[in-house]
């Protein structure tokens, strides 16, 4: 009966044993599992960082192509304003030289004197119309010169910049830069900050590349009254500060001082009402025209040196 009992239970210590060693092998087996899925985690975690930055470096992509997509627009626009006001001035050309030839066909019935006086008339009509050529096409190579200086000049000054503190424009035959004081000097005095020294190292690169042009600075403030030891009235500051402006192109920038010009215009041609804080920081300006030399646009008005342009 004993040696019953003592096999019973050598056969439950070892079904014991088993059923442990089973045990402790699916244990091992899932902290194996635990390892790996770990493991796995971690590579995905990390390919997820690099899929994040691809993305932002794809978004800041998008952005920049967007931005020279609207700079681009802007351009268009320009040249296709350019091009519809040539058209019109071409069809006014167009109708006066028509006019004066029907005025001349109703002529034909009057004396070889008279005759003689309409040819002559019909030479002067054709020079007169080699001549407006000639204007047009200068004023044609004249329009596509300030378009392309006004649309690089937008994207070299773009970066950094709020539109408010900067415009620039194309009017007639010149390149408009209205620069706001805050940007360039410090407050009432004619001090650069190193704000300006940055945009107008910019502006420097493009006047020095086109050295047919001219530079003119104009300094304008509101009309509240300044007087102390270094300012007088606002005459005094509007020129200290064109001044300043020069004196940085010419000496920082190496631009030939004898295309460099500065003006003062004091509180007045203000553009805005100096009624309100937001008009007086409109008044209180700079500006920087870009335009032929006289001497060249004078060219144009005469015939003999207009034909060997």
């Amino acid at each position: 009966m004993m040696n019953t009992f003592s096999k019973f239970a050598l056969l439950l210590l070892l079904l014991a044993s088993l059923s442990s060693c089973v045990a402790k092998k699916k244990f091992t087996a899932l902290q194996q599992e635990l390892a790996l899925s770990k493991t796995e985690l971690a590579a995905a975690n990390k390919d997820l960082g690099k899929c994040g930055v691809s993305l932002n470096e794809y978004m800041n992509r998008l952005s920049i192509c967007e931005q020279e997509r609207a700079n681009a627009l802007k351009g268009q626009q320009l040249y296709e304003d350019q091009i519809l006001f040539l058209k019109s001035q071409l069809a006014d050309c167009q109708n006066l030289r028509d006019k004066q030839l029907s005025q001349v066909g109703d002529l034909t019935k009057i004396n070889k004197s008279a005759n003689d006086n309409i040819r002559e008339t019909l030479s002067q009509l054709e020079r007169k119309d080699k001549y407006l050529n000639l204007l047009q096409a200068a004023k044609t190579r004249a329009d596509s010169i300030n378009l392309a200086l006004a649309v690089n000049l937008t994207q070299m000054l773009r970066d950094g910049i709020e539109d408010r503190d900067i415009e620039i424009k194309v009017d007639k035959t010149v390149v408009f830069v209205n620069l706001s004081d805050k940007m360039l000097y410090q407050s009432g005095n004619a001090t650069l900050t190193p704000r300006a020294q940055e945009v107008l190292d910019k502006i420097a690169q493009i006047v020095s590349a086109r050295p047919e042009l001219e530079v003119m600075v104009e300094g304008y403030t509101d009309n509240v009254p300044i007087k102390n030891s270094c300012m007088e009235d606002n005459w005094d500051l509007s020129v200290k500060r064109a001044t300043a402006v020069v004196r940085a192109l010419q000496k920082q920038y190496k631009v030939n001082p004898n295309r460099l010009i500065a003006a003062g215009r004091g509180e007045y041609n203000a553009l805005a009402s100096n009624d309100t804080e937001a008009g007086r920081a409109t008044n209180r300006r700079t500006r920087i025209i870009i335009l032929p030399k006289l001497d060249q646009f004078y060219d144009l008005l005469d015939p003999s040196k207009a034909a060997g342009k």
